[in-house]
């Protein structure tokens, strides 16, 4: 005969759940304090850019940032990427090892790209050409405080970034006001990658972990069946930003780069939360798949329905800034800035929401799906951009992007559809966990 349950065993399920939601609250709560001090960074630095050097120069140093985040996403798919989905909650020595290659992975890429930053830039010359120069030198840098952040979230710990992000954001200070005195887009270039120096060598005395570039290659040929389809899903995403800001430089003018990026600093603190989610999501949802998978739909979609409304909701409030607060903040960028707000909004809703499924796709190891929907939505973004661009100018194509980006998010939860129902019929998963 069966005893029956005692009172504390009928309890001890709540209590797991419960305990277990709160660790997820926590960690949940770190990403976007880390991303908040981040993107405060970001946000400042885009501001006094703005107001210290004008709409042309801005733009100028607008084209180096999206270089950057091309280079950015470059390093995560290869070094990051995988980091985070396969040793997320892993044993403490396996993620020591991992981290220490992926680190010395993300040098690599920045002094490669780096190099070639440099020699374009001296390519180039003019106006660009010296703030591409200043980015390759500060690129390994970087790349590698970028890494401890991903290595830190994985690890469970997501306080060490937060904290690491924090003295980046300090370092910052005194190296803008150095930078405002030479007066120029490339001073404000080393200024932001020296104090991401600061950063990134913190960094290494938080983890107590020495980076090994000498370990690259190996790390590379270990995780090539991800890290190389996270690499092309990555470039796709970025260098779509990227060749929609070089086209539309090039048919409206540099100053129309200036305006979106305007238009995206009034959405910065929300692509902050959205940012924030997005180091820990993916890690989330591989602890949801691992623990409860039937629940992962459910996760995703709500984490992806939150973020399109907080969009909105960011948006609606813009729409209420009087043009005398906003020229405050934004100086002469404001007045074209200001016109983008509903599609940048709608655009950012989207992509929102898109998040949502991307993470499950990420936690399932579905590399093959989810390099198709970024494939497509890249495609869509770049032809809507531009495409808005020669029709309408600037506003035409902030309005493109927006209706690209909302195509763009409904691919990516039909695939995901696709991937729950082919992972409950035959739960292997795509790719081999360690």
């Amino acid at each position: 005969m069966t005893p029956m349950p005692t009172e504390e065993e009928k309890t001890r399920p709540t209590a797991d759940r419960r305990t277990a939601r709160r660790a997820v609250a926590g960690r949940l709560s770190w990403g976007l304090a880390d991303q908040a001090a981040s993107s405060m960074t970001n946000f400042a630095v885009g501001i006094y850019v703005a107001r210290s050097l004008g709409v042309t120069a801005f733009g100028v140093f607008s084209l180096a940032w999206l270089t950057y985040g091309v280079v950015l996403n470059v390093a995560r798919g290869l070094a990051t990427d995988p980091l985070v989905v396969r040793f997320s909650g892993a044993p403490e020595a396996s993620w020591r090892a991992a981290a220490a290659r992926s680190s010395g992975a993300a040098l690599g890429v920045g002094t490669a790209l780096g190099a070639v930053c440099l020699l374009v830039g001296l390519g180039l010359g003019g106006r660009v050409g010296p703030a591409f120069v200043c980015l390759g030198v500060v690129l390994p840098a970087l790349l590698l405080q970028d890494t401890w952040r991903f290595a830190f979230f994985a690890a469970g710990t997501g306080r060490k970034a937060f904290v690491n992000d924090l003295v980046w954001g300090v370092a910052l200070v005194p190296a803008m006001v150095v930078a405002a005195r030479v007066g120029s887009v490339a001073a404000f270039v080393l200024a932001w990658g020296a104090s991401a120096a600061v950063a990134a060598v913190y960094g290494c005395f938080q983890s107590g972990i020495r980076p090994r570039p000498h370990q690259a290659r190996g790390w590379l040929r270990e995780q090539r069946d991800l890290g190389y389809r996270y690499l092309v899903e990555n470039v796709s995403l970025s260098g779509a930003s990227q060749l929609r800001a070089y086209g539309l430089g090039a048919i409206v003018g540099v100053g129309a780069v200036g305006a979106v990026r305007g238009a995206e600093l009034l959405l910065g603190p929300f692509l902050a939360l959205l940012m924030g989610l997005s180091l820990v999501t993916v890690a989330e949802a591989a602890r949801v798949l691992r623990r409860a998978p039937h629940r992962l739909g459910r996760f995703c979609l709500l984490l992806g329905g939150g973020q399109a409304a907080a969009a909105l909701l960011w948006g609606a409030a813009l729409l209420l800034v009087p043009d005398r607060l906003g020229e405050f903040v934004l100086g002469d960028v404001w007045s074209s800035a200001s016109e983008l707000i509903v599609p940048a909004t709608l655009g950012v809703a989207g992509a929102g929401l898109g998040t949502g499924a991307a993470a499950g796709l990420r936690a399932l190891a579905a590399a093959r799906r989810s390099l198709r929907c970024q494939l497509f939505a890249s495609a869509c973004y770049v032809g809507g951009g531009l495409g808005g661009a020669a029709l309408a100018g600037t506003v035409g194509s902030a309005w493109g992007v927006a209706a690209a980006t909302l195509c763009g998010s409904a691919v990516w939860w039909l695939q995901l559809r696709s991937a729950l129902r082919e992972h409950h019929q035959d739960p292997i998963p795509e790719v081999r966990t360690p």
